[in-house]
């Protein structure tokens, strides 16, 4: 009798276990499992730009709330307009962050690093959190270039 109530229990539990649900997406990805499908803000522009650092080093002295019409390049029509929303001066690093009114969601953050030897290094960022590529300023051998990168190469979910 006891093993026919163990029986009946363990067939109970069974069908209890195949008509359960267990996790439930709605739809909607991991969380930890990148969107590829996020739209695309440059897709008219190059892998590459040429940036023009003589362009930004004047907005350093911006204050907070001014217009910005920037052209980031002399070759390729790349043009930034918005507003400064934040400046950082310390003795030898310079922030600047200015928020795109023509790239919706964009903020472009530039840093100027002034080194030890006196030379000055920039580092900086096209980004939205809303789109799946940003640029990324990096130094060639040329000048300084924005690279095209995908947001995920960023961010890790």
């Amino acid at each position: 009798m006891k093993n026919l109530r163990t029986l009946a229990v363990c067939v109970c539990i069974s069908l209890m276990s195949l008509s359960s649900f267990a996790q439930s997406n709605n739809g909607q990805p991991p969380l930890n499992e990148p969107d590829y499908n996020r739209p695309r803000l440059f897709n008219n522009l190059p892998e590459k730009v040429p940036f023009n650092v003589n362009n930004v080093s004047s907005l350093f002295n911006a204050s907070i709330g001014a217009a910005v019409d920037l052209g980031l390049s002399e070759t390729v029509p790349f043009i930034m307009n918005g507003e400064v929303i934040a400046t950082t001066y310390t003795d030898k690093v310079q922030k600047l962050v200015i928020r795109s009114s023509n790239y919706v969601g964009a903020n472009m953050t530039i840093i100027r690093i002034t080194n030890d030897d006196g030379s000055v290094t920039y580092r900086g960022r096209i980004l939205s959190f809303k789109h799946g590529d940003f640029y990324e300023l990096q130094k060639s051998t040329e000048g300084y270039v924005l690279v095209k990168k995908s947001f995920y190469d960023l961010i890790n979910e």
